[in-house]
């Protein structure tokens, strides 16, 4: 942890943002407060490598929001001990000038409700009736997106932000862009949970006419304790890249990576993450 920024959130109630220590780059950490889900988390904000300086005062930036915010940035506050390794990657690429300067910002999962808040629909396995999915696409538009865009200089438009997560909350945002059309222009989905409430998020996107401008679809094909499991998933992220084929995605806009031996693990989705922000934010 190090210095200490407040800065005003919807309420007009003073948030002190604390910028993390352990982290490459500028990180800061602001505790908030869900209306929506009446509960309190991290929201964790990366700004690129020079947002603070004169010359940039006038520079808006893009903007990716991606769930499990705990896993992205330090391995400290990992669930598993590892981390995707966003700050490094993201900071690479654009010194590398391979990506435009962008924002991060990380959304902290609720923790013991985490399974409740990413799924959209009821299901039995896992068992899970009182879900609250239906609530996120409120949640990240009308409370996570204006706090980061009254606080930070965010390029508005789908073209200028992204959405993404892995696994149930990659979930989720495949979710938040069927309900909410229009709004999201990028799309990152790391070894989604297409099996979830018997595969209603494929059943629904067969449907669905307006997709974001980029989708990057990664699975591994040792996601499961089984080979079969394993091919499950992957047989899932084939079928979705299919319907999003239909819709007219062409190869410029639609990605699908299956990566022999890949785990389900936050090590898979950090090799995976150069090549998806590329795909996703680069030229």
């Amino acid at each position: 942890m190090g210095e200490i920024q407040k800065i005003r959130n919807g309420a007009g109630v003073v948030s002190e943002g604390v910028r993390a220590s352990g982290a490459v780059g500028d990180l800061r950490l602001y505790e908030f407060r869900s209306r929506v889900f009446r509960n309190t988390r991290f929201l964790r904000v990366w700004l690129p490598p020079g947002y603070d300086d004169a010359e940039n005062a006038g520079r808006h930036y893009p903007v990716l929001y991606l769930n499990d915010g705990q896993n992205l940035f330090e391995a400290a506050t990992s669930f598993t001990g590892i981390e995707w390794q966003v700050d490094e990657t993201a900071e690479r690429l654009i010194g590398e000038g391979t990506v435009p300067p962008l924002i991060i910002v990380g959304i902290d999962n609720a923790t013991k409700d985490r399974i409740r808040e990413y799924m959209p629909h009821r299901s039995i396995h896992p068992m899970m009736l009182r879900v609250q999915g239906r609530y996120y696409p409120d949640f990240l538009m009308k409370e996570v997106m204006p706090f980061v865009e009254r606080n930070y200089r965010v390029a508005t438009g789908p073209e200028n932000t992204g959405l993404g997560g892995s696994s149930l909350g990659a979930l989720i945002a495949l979710y938040t862009v069927m309900a909410r059309p229009g709004v999201i222009g990028r799309l990152l989905l790391e070894s989604p949970s297409l099996w979830a409430s018997h595969r209603q998020a494929i059943k629904e996107s067969r449907s669905v006419r307006i997709w974001p401008e980029r989708i990057y679809v990664a699975a591994g094909t040792a996601e499961a304790a089984s080979a079969e499991l394993s091919r499950t998933v992957v047989d899932d992220a084939r079928e979705l890249a299919a319907i999003l084929r239909r819709a007219v995605l062409s190869e410029k806009r639609l990605r699908l990576v299956i990566k022999d031996g890949a785990g389900h693990n936050e090590s898979a989705w950090a090799e995976r993450f150069p090549e998806a922000l590329q795909f996703l934010f680069g030229p």
